[in-house]
């Protein structure tokens, strides 16, 4: 690995991604540091990170990379952008219009991209709105005249759309998912205070030694466990037909379509995280008891919350793979070029076949995924070592630096460097 990292900084094409994507993640921190003005953040602590409400705020506040315990401008997070793009996922599927543009390939993309960017902001000044609206109940706004309250909204729409925007600079000047990256960073920054918080229950003897070490070690199998996944795959054997044009016999070579056991990464989990967000605030932050015990339910770690969690991861593996993998096309694509699977005949009957298979292993996917985004939680209660990220920050940052890897070594492999993965 070490040889790998020399390799990748001695190419200057790589060596630039790298400083590019280090640099941007130093200016997402910088970002995260500036105050939204007028809100007496003291106060808004107290309303949001006590009692009921704490777990929950505890747990936004990661992926937030601490900029929601500070109300920063980037306290909303790119969670927006996570929405719209979900949103625009779903309506591909039943708008015609939008289900040609994915088709049209790189100009029907960047359509695409921009309708997401739209709704991003749209959402983005909801989201924002209705905070403001909130916290605005309890007081926290220094001085809610109009003016106030439009520069909260504005202040935090802006944020969002400068972190939608760096995530876009970061996967098309860097290497890597841009988004996945801001929330890889907003998870890494808030390790400094959980290595505080458990060092302080070692201290007072809430837990022992023992107690970390056996945090750790089952740390490293869910690690491992990731890793497993993400390069575990189901191999299809490809069969090229011979054709003869003039004297010379092209095709007949073999290959194979890397099926991956999950396909879709670490993304279904972002989504589910991202789409259990909102009734767990809103439940919060309301005045009422009903609400209360809704956001004790939902809250991270208890039975509702694990449910649902794997429910929505269940759903997104699928429908995120549907969406990156489509065995029409790979069909269609196959049946232009020659190519077919043996004992498989090509068309439809292709088709078929990879569906098929495609379903069975996104299931064992979906199953996997699903238990190593669960076992955190329970692992914390055994162990006693207080953390808030659970199997979901396990699972994003094993993911993320597993993808990025992968982008470098494929980038080093080009220019016939050895890469990571041996």
């Amino acid at each position: 690995m070490i040889s790998a990292l020399k390799n990748a900084f001695k190419v200057k094409e790589i060596r630039k991604k790298i400083l590019f994507v280090l640099g941007m993640m130093v200016v997402y921190r910088i970002g995260a540091h500036i105050p939204v003005p007028g809100i007496d953040v003291v106060k808004l602590r107290e309303i949001l990170f006590q009692g009921t409400a704490q777990g929950v705020f505890d747990y936004l506040d990661l992926f937030a990379g601490g900029a929601l315990r500070n109300f920063t401008i980037f306290a909303m997070s790119i969670t927006p952008y996570i929405t719209a793009s979900i949103i625009l996922q779903l309506l591909t599927g039943v708008i015609p219009r939008l289900e040609e543009l994915q088709k049209q390939g790189v100009e029907g993309r960047k359509k695409l991209t921009q309708y997401t960017r739209y709704g991003t902001v749209v959402l983005a000044i909801i989201q924002a709105f209705g905070i403001t609206m909130l916290i605005g109940r309890h007081n926290v706004i220094v001085n809610p005249n109009l003016f106030n309250l439009m520069l909260i909204v504005i202040s935090l729409t802006a944020g969002t759309a400068f972190l939608m925007w760096l995530g876009e600079q970061i996967t098309d000047k860097g290497i890597g998912n841009g988004i996945s990256i801001i929330i890889f960073t907003s998870i890494i920054s808030r390790f400094p205070s959980y290595i505080h918080r458990n060092w302080e229950l070692y201290k007072t003897g809430d837990i022992t030694a023992l107690n970390i070490l056996f945090f750790l070690v089952l740390a490293v199998v869910i690690i491992a466990g990731v890793i497993f996944i993400q390069q575990g795959e189901r191999r299809i054997p490809v069969q090229y037909s011979k054709r003869v044009v003039g004297r010379k016999v092209y095709g007949g070579r073999s290959t194979h379509i890397p099926m991956r056991i999950n396909q879709a990464g670490v993304i279904p989990v972002i989504f589910a995280q991202a789409v259990l967000q909102f009734p767990t605030v809103i439940a919060a932050v309301l005045p009422y008891g009903w609400a209360q015990d809704i956001a004790t339910a939902l809250e991270p770690g208890k039975p509702v919350h694990l449910v649902l969690y794997a429910a929505m991861i269940f759903f997104f593996t699928y429908f995120w793979t549907a969406f990156t993998f489509n065995p029409e096309e790979v069909a269609d694509n196959m049946r232009k070029s020659g190519a077919f699977i043996p004992g498989i005949r090509p068309g439809k009957a292709t088709e078929n076949f990879l569906t098929r298979i495609l379903v069975r292993v996104t299931l064992a996917g979906a199953i996997f995924l699903t238990v190593i985004a669960i076992m955190p939680y329970f692992i914390s209660d055994i162990t006693r070592v207080r953390i808030s990220f659970g199997g979901t920050s396990l699972l994003i940052m094993t993911g993320v630096a597993l993808q990025t890897m992968q982008q470098i070594e494929s980038q080093l492999l080009m220019r016939h460097y050895e890469g990571f993965m041996k």
